[in-house]
């Protein structure tokens, strides 16, 4: 249950990310510096945290260990994760990105034949190929039916523009985030704890957000106070925070499939916490009572998958 618990607080931290980002847009800030901001600014907060705990040099051995690795899967689970995300923001509102980012609920689930577990047989050590769970794929399907139900009524009023360059880009962030996280989770295998491979991931990805913080001064100019204060609130909260508690939580399960899918699932609260951000900051319309329902069914089908995970985990244990 622990790692449910702090996926649901992850998806909480992560929310910010939504509606600071829809609001840096509506102030005219540019998708290039919302994205390098956040994480220029996470590299020094990170490495306080890390070196705090004494945990730095371990960091850079491990980093040392396989540096093409960390930077190919640092720019997949960040640069391909947050870029997409910032940029969707020019063209979609918050609502509607932190509805289609649930996705990843799927996407997650359809990544697992692309990872192995070793396991010791009599004729030795043999890697076995994960395979898709497709009834925890129907149950994520409960959560995105209500994401359905709470984005039709605001979909019908978007143009073929705010549809392709607001969700694709998201879809592709979808696939990219999971696919970082766990293949860094493999090539690490326990050696070091989340919040150094927060760190890791950051620092390697450093050269993308360069590039493009470069380009944005070159096309945009630099960044106004506004979006530099609240780069750093997503830093903070989302970058780290979120990130952080997502990597514990991801960590505790890596290896099953299952579980693994059940703390991706806590993600779709982002839908909830996001839209209540909007409404609280940016006064956006409140929900209509089909969206309502459909809060709920994200809400059920959480749970329904949480605990298709917990007996599962009991059956492998003989407790049920």
């Amino acid at each position: 249950m622990r790692p449910i618990v702090l996926g649901v607080f992850a998806s909480l931290f992560f929310a910010v990310t939504f509606v600071l980002n829809a609001a840096m847009e509506e102030a005219g800030g540019n998708w290039l510096w919302s994205a390098s901001l956040r994480y220029f600014f996470m590299v020094p907060l990170l490495l306080i945290l890390v070196g705090l705990r004494k945990n730095l040099g371990a960091l850079f051995i491990e980093m040392k260990r396989k540096p093409m690795q960390w930077f190919i899967w640092s720019f997949v689970g960040f640069g391909l994760f947050y870029a997409p995300i910032t940029f969707a923001a020019a063209f979609a509102p918050g609502w509607l990105i932190a509805g289609t980012w649930q996705v990843t609920i799927v996407s997650g689930a359809l990544l697992a034949p692309l990872f192995f577990t070793v396991i010791e047989t009599k004729a030795g050590l043999v890697k076995v190929r994960h395979r898709i769970v497709w009834r925890g794929i129907g149950f994520s399907a409960i959560m995105l039916a209500g994401i359905f139900l709470m984005q039709i009524e605001h979909a019908e009023s978007i143009s073929i523009k705010q549809l392709l360059f607001g969700l694709l880009p998201v879809l592709i962030a979808s696939f990219a985030y999971p696919l970082g996280n766990r293949k860094m989770m493999q090539i690490c295998e326990g050696r070091i704890d989340a919040y150094q491979r927060v760190l890791g991931m950051t620092i390697a990805s450093l050269p993308f957000w360069i590039l493009l913080a470069v380009v944005g001064a070159i096309t945009v100019g630099a960044p106004s106070v506004s979006q530099v204060t609240q780069s750093f609130l997503v830093a903070i909260f989302s970058g780290v925070i979120a990130t952080v508690l997502f990597f514990m939580a991801t960590d505790l399960v890596r290896g099953d499939m299952t579980k693994l899918g059940a703390v991706e699932a806590t993600q779709s609260l982002e839908v909830l916490f996001a839209l209540a951000g909007e409404i609280w900051l940016l006064s956006i319309v409140f929900p209509s009572p089909l969206a309502w329902i459909g809060m709920l069914l994200v809400v059920v089908g959480m749970i329904i998958h949480s605990t298709y995970s917990q007996k599962t985990k009991n059956k492998l244990l003989g407790k049920g």
